[in-house]
């Protein structure tokens, strides 16, 4: 329903039929394609005001334009975190450890900011459908013994490190273009 030539084809089917139904479904179907038109023109938005802040960032697998302005928004600037263990310890993606009897394990960090955690989430879970090195590192971890909780919160830390670097390319890349501009006069 998201796309206009679907709902376009859906309005044709309707305007033969006769009946209370019909009306209101094509109602329906009119307001859908109104708030999926408003959806492209923010979606084509924001992917403007994103795209030069976000180079780098944009090329790792999962990175959409959301995603991306949820990246780079959400912490304040990448460099007020001194690595990217730090930046893993802000989004909720660093392990803390657990002691149970003579077994040392991680949990996952319930702290955090959500919102970020929930975007490189939304990467992994992208990765593990269409990236073989994130595959082949969640198998990996399962087959060492991992559960699928346990192995997904190494993928997201792993990929804390990943987007934190791209983050870090994209500020200095930034901050370079900013120095190079002559001040107006």
């Amino acid at each position: 329903m998201t796309r206009l030539w679907v709902l376009d084809r859906l309005a044709s089917q309707l305007q033969g039929l006769a009946g209370v139904r019909a009306e209101i479904a094509a109602e329906l179907v009119a307001r859908i394609r109104q708030l999926t038109e408003r959806i492209n023109q923010l979606q084509a938005d924001l992917d403007r005001r994103v795209e030069p802040l976000s180079g780098q960032l944009r090329q790792v697998v999962g990175v959409g334009v959301l995603g991306a302005a949820k990246l780079i928004g959400r912490p304040g600037g990448v460099g007020r975190f001194g690595g990217s263990a730090q930046f893993a310890m802000h989004a909720g993606v660093a392990p803390i450890p657990v002691w149970s009897g003579n077994r040392t394990r991680h949990r996952l960090n319930r702290g955090g900011n959500r919102q970020l955690n929930a975007a490189i989430h939304r990467v992994a879970i992208t990765q593990l459908r269409a990236y073989q090195p994130a595959q082949t590192l969640m198998a990996r971890r399962i087959a060492a013994g991992n559960s699928n909780p346990e192995a997904l919160r190494v993928l997201k830390r792993h990929l804390a490190d990943v987007l934190y670097a791209a983050m870090r390319a994209d500020d200095q890349a930034a901050s370079n273009t900013t120095a190079e501009q002559p001040a107006a006069a």
